[in-house]
């Protein structure tokens, strides 16, 4: 079986000669389909960086990036655009939802861009506002709802249109302790029960052990791996 999505020594440098800085140096990895993966490190480590170009958010300054079998790093304008669209779904620490859209239509807007039928959008989405425990609050607008609903919104949409793979930066940062730990327990719940593969940028404890797989950065490179057992 292919990885869902792989790095072949992938480099990410800000400036040149003596103000060179190497975010990321030669970074190769692969991820496979089921897995709930958490990149980690310190500030400055190239965790964010890393995720963003495994995304097709930032373009690498060597290397590759390839998923669902193509090199993303060859796409430019609308195709990646489109690709990432229907290939990847991202949570963001900022949970970046659309303040006159309700939850609903949140979720909604990817499938109504990928021409998903109007009756399967709306079942889709219904059925994974339930899933995350938001029933009864489809026609609320993101400030009327706390945080933890906001970013339990962001983590439906980002799996409702059925991606290959969901990219999470940081997404308890914003959270209380409590609010963060039931929601990496309910995507825990949705990766090991839907199947869908997670990758986290993190520093955060409540993530970490919950992790399949550790990836640690340290100074732009992978310093370190280790699998953990089902927890």
């Amino acid at each position: 079986m292919s990885p869902v999505i792989e790095t072949l020594d992938v480099s990410k440098h800000y400036g040149e000669g003596d103000t060179l800085v190497k975010a990321l140096d030669r970074v190769s990895l692969s991820i496979e389909s089921g897995e709930f993966t958490a990149i980690v490190g310190p500030s400055g480590s190239g965790k964010s960086t890393l995720l963003q170009l495994m995304g097709g958010l930032d373009n690498p300054t060597l290397g590759q990036v390839h998923l669902a079998n193509k090199d993303i790093t060859q796409m430019s304008g609308r195709e990646l655009s489109d690709f990432r669209r229907d290939h990847i779904g991202f949570i963001f620490q900022a949970y970046n939802l659309i303040p006159v859209l309700t939850a609903a239509e949140n979720c909604e807007y990817i499938m109504l861009l990928q021409g998903v039928a109007e009756t399967e959008r709306r079942k889709r989405v219904y059925a994974m506002l339930n899933r995350v425990g938001l029933a009864g609050r489809e026609g609320r607008f993101p400030n009327q709802l706390s945080g933890g609903q906001q970013q339990r919104v962001a983590v439906a949409r980002a799996m409702v249109s059925r991606p290959n793979i969901i990219l999470a930066d940081e997404p308890t940062a914003n959270l209380d302790s409590q609010t963060g730990s039931d929601l990496l327990d309910m995507m825990h719940d949705l990766n090991r029960n839907e199947g869908m593969t997670f990758v986290f940028s993190t520093h955060d404890p409540m993530i970490m052990e919950r992790a399949s797989r550790l990836i640690r950065l340290k100074d732009g490179c992978i310093d370190s791996e280790s699998e953990r057992g089902e927890s």
